[in-house]
């Protein structure tokens, strides 16, 4: 089946990014969408640094074009 032209040439949606907490949910305090992964993964950086804890604990995710999102890495449960 040939490749539909039209959609092809449409542009694709942004993509954002979301940082995860250490139970796989959206994080309840670092809960914004990110330009860049390296956006997000800053924010939960120094998050993690001023609260003493370990950055392990953080997940991220990227949305996909129809909406939902991916799963980039899983928070390590380790704390």
């Amino acid at each position: 089946m040939p490749l539909d032209a039209s959609r092809s040439s449409m542009p694709a949606a942004p993509r954002v990014y979301r940082l995860l907490a250490a139970d796989g949910q959206p994080h309840p305090v670092l809960d914004d969408w990110f330009e860049s992964h390296e956006q997000a993964l800053e924010a939960g950086l120094i998050w993690c640094q001023v609260q003493g804890l370990n950055p392990q604990t953080l997940g991220l995710e990227v949305s996909t074009p129809r909406g939902d999102w991916r799963t980039l890495w899983h928070p390590c449960s380790a704390g």
